[in-house]
């Protein structure tokens, strides 16, 4: 703990410097005010200042004024938050992570690490994760692990979004924009009353990204295009006062380009230095450049080998040249149906009842070498499903004592049919394997928090959590295995805060989560099939304070943690001798410790304008990091954590005034994020340097409901890895952050 007291000093002198050093000029000079934030991140509405706990939030017109169309673009909303789509499935794969920790697989047989909740519904997948940004009322990161209310796989934090609720006034709001890359989009929401206690609220979307970002070097054409279309219908039938029940259906349908990916392997990869023609010379020409010359170029062409389906067989060959050439594509869709009711029994207690299904489908035909000849392909159709129940007692009398109680059920299902066409092991030979594997899930909880107010200014806060999880694993065809397997966890939570004026409040939290244990979703033999890999933990210390200044011109709150990684899960692609060549297993082979501080602001110093800006710093290391490859004992304890730059930041601003009978505003915004790795060997071709990005954007709202406005993204044209991976030695692949982009975009706002 020596370490700990460490950071807690090192957190504090942060604090006291910036807080000296900056504060008091801007109280000097403030004149605004800032809207209050209400956030619900302990499942019922507090204000943000008030909670013991690190959590940043925006509200529907900071997300609207960011112009985001999807997670993506509210990365930035938060200190040590690191956002990316991996560009390895379709419809968005999310590699979400907060600091330091998380998840960057495209298999469901991984668990998140960091949970992302939609309007009450816990999405169990990476895929689908990236949600599109309609009719969002309020989205929310809470940062560090959240084992006590939101239960396994949150042990890096969780995104909580909520979408507005309907109403029962006719009303509405359309928009239309056309942007870069050939981008049309039509979105919008419609709420009337159906009857006097039935609200309604219809929302669609139709995005058409028609040209790519990405040129393909060999036919000229572009790849990247999405087409993407949603539709969803909102119920709230208020029976009596005090009740209310919701239903929620949403449905969405990507087609797209199967996601370009970059050749990067250097000259210590099988794919660039085999003497071979046919398998060699894949060479990219230095670190921050792929074989095809450019960022935003690729050399992939895609091919279906002449073999039908393998019909149970577990692999068949045919000779190198009946392949058929085709338009690498795929497709995601989903569907999702929420149930949400609402009690209020008295004035004390509360019931609340949650019942969330989601299931997707996707298809995606790859060729993951990324050149124009496949040494190493895929076709992975697969389904995932899930389901949940959660119901929830809160008590709250104003007195000393509230708390939450509840309990938590879930059951899941995966199936993938997965077909590997490998050209590598004999060059005159297409290698067709077949593999598929089915995965079920079953979660149980109980939970409760509870705050007890010590006095009038400290206030004791508890909670814990007790889960039991039931996995089963069947892999058929090429491999056959069965694996079972259960674990039990409580995960507890104490903390205390201490109001020191009405401004101002302290707090220190201890939080303990966990992830998950589960098997191997791509397997070479019966032990990669049946033998699982354990779960891992976190534990964090944290302390900070949050403040709000004289006239709520001023919001400043510092939070400092310290984090204990124990028993961490890695996939680590090695050599094979099975079918494929490779593979990808998951070990418990770390211990790590994490620690730093994290900043915010918001200002408003003048009437008309207002200023945000967060910091964070994080520090990250392993304390060991080693496992068996298969032949030697392999030790990466030196290696630096992917995806944790130790400095993120963004600084935003607003300035409006009034044109005639209308509002106009200008926005600028400026987010860092320092170098880092997107992939966990810390091979140096898959490293991104400083990144800076700026956006602006220019808008006029008319008096008639109609809002004009023009907006750039990423307007440095910066274009850092988004992800990354080092396949076995083969060969090193890689994705771009999307370019400079902009657009025009006119909203229509009526009734609301």
């Amino acid at each position: 703990m020596n370490k700990a007291f460490q950071y807690v000093s090192f957190g504090l002198s942060t604090f006291l410097v910036f807080a000296i050093v900056l504060v008091p000029t801007q109280v000097v000079l403030a004149q605004g005010a800032l809207e209050e934030i209400t956030v619900t991140a302990r499942k019922r509405e507090e204000n943000l200042q008030n909670l013991g706990l690190s959590i940043s939030a925006l509200s529907q017109t900071d997300i609207e004024r960011t112009f985001a169309r999807d997670a993506r673009d509210l990365a930035f909303m938060a200190p040590n938050l690191i956002l990316d789509d991996t560009s390895q499935g379709p419809g968005g794969n999310a590699a979400i992570y907060i600091r330091g920790v998380g998840v960057a697989d495209v298999e469901k047989n991984f668990d998140p690490a960091v949970g992302v909740t939609v309007d009450g519904l816990f999405v169990g997948a990476n895929s689908g994760a990236i949600f599109r940004s309609i009719d969002l009322q309020r989205v929310e990161v809470l940062r560090g692990p959240q084992g006590t209310l939101y239960g396994r796989n949150t042990i890096g934090g969780t995104i909580n979004v909520e979408r507005t609720k309907p109403t029962s006034e006719f009303g509405g709001k359309v928009r239309a924009g056309y942007g870069a890359y050939d981008n049309l989009y039509f979105d919008g929401i419609v709420n009337f009353a159906l009857h006097e206690k039935v609200a309604v609220k219809l929302s669609g979307a139709k995005h058409d990204q028609s040209e790519g970002y990405f040129t393909n070097t060999n036919d000229g054409d572009d790849n990247g295009r999405v087409d993407y279309t949603s539709f969803g219908a909102n119920l709230l039938f208020t029976p009596m006062d005090g009740l209310e029940i919701e239903y929620t259906y949403q449905n969405e349908d990507t087609d797209q380009d199967t996601p370009p990916l970059l050749n990067v392997g250097q000259g210590d990869t099988l794919f660039c230095n085999s003497p071979d023609p046919r398998i060699g010379g894949h060479c990219a020409p230095d670190l921050n450049t792929p074989t095809s010359g450019d960022r935003f170029d690729v050399n992939t062409q895609f091919f279906l080998p002449t073999t039908a389906s393998t019909n149970g067989i577990p692999f068949q060959a045919t000779p190198v040249g009946t392949e058929v050439p085709t338009r690498g594509e795929a497709t995601f869709d989903s569907e999702t149906h929420i149930v949400e009711g609402h009690w209020d029994v008295n004035d004390s207690y509360t019931v609340d009842y949650i019942f969330g299904h989601f299931e997707t489908q996707e298809t995606i035909i790859s060729n993951w070498t990324a050149e124009s000849v496949m040494l190493f392909g895929t076709d992975r159709p697969a389904e995932y499903e899930q389901q949940s129940h959660e119901l929830r007692l809160t008590y709250d009398a104003g007195d000393k004592l509230n708390f939450v109680i509840g309990g938590f059920l879930w059951d899941s299902e995966y199936d993938i049919r997965l077909r590997s066409w490998i050209t590598f092991v004999d060059p005159t030979l297409v290698f067709d394997i077949a593999q598929t594997t089915h995965q079920e899930t079953e979660s149980k909880a109980v939970f409760f928090e509870a705050d007890y107010a010590i006095t009038d200014a400290l206030t004791l806060n508890v909670g814990g959590r007790y889960t039991k999880d039931e996995k089963i694993s069947v892999q058929s065809l090429n491999q056959v295995g069965l694996g079972t397997e259960d674990w039990s966890e409580f995960t507890p939570k104490v903390g205390l805060r201490y109001q020191w004026t009405d401004d101002l409040l302290a707090y220190f939290t201890y939080t303990k989560g966990y992830r998950s244990g589960g098997f191997n979703g791509r397997v070479d033999s019966l032990e990669t099939a049946e033998v699982p890999y354990d779960p891992e933990f976190v534990e964090n210390f944290e302390g900070g304070i949050k403040s709000e200044w004289p006239d709520q011109n001023l919001r400043f709150n510092a939070a400092f943690f310290y984090m204990e990684y124990t028993d961490k899960q890695e996939e680590i692609g090695l050599p094979s001798t099975g079918a494929t060549g490779q593979r990808i297993t998951v070990f418990n082979a770390a211990s790590a410790t994490m620690k730093g501080v994290e900043l915010e602001a918001a200002w408003a110093p003048t009437e008309g304008l207002t200023m945000s800006a967060n910091l964070g710093y994080l520090d990250t290391g392993y304390d060991e990091f080693t496992f068996f490859d298969g032949f030697v004992t392999q030790d990466l304890s030196a290696s630096e954590f992917r995806r944790a730059p130790n400095w993120t930041g963004s600084l935003d601003a607003t300035y409006e005034w009034e044109i005639g009978s209308g509002q106009a505003w200008v926005r600028g915004a400026y987010h860092f994020i320092d170098d880092h790795f997107v992939e966990q060997t810390n091979r140096p071709e898959l490293k991104n340097d400083g990144t800076h990005l700026i956006d602006l954007s220019a808008n006029y709202a008319m008096s008639n409901g109609v809002t004009v406005s023009v907006y750039g993204r990423n307007l440095t044209d910066e274009d850092t890895y988004a992800h990354g991976l080092n396949v076995s030695g083969l060969w090193a692949y890689a994705s771009p952050r999307p370019p400079r982009t902009w657009g025009v975009e006119v909203t229509y706002d009526w009734g609301n």
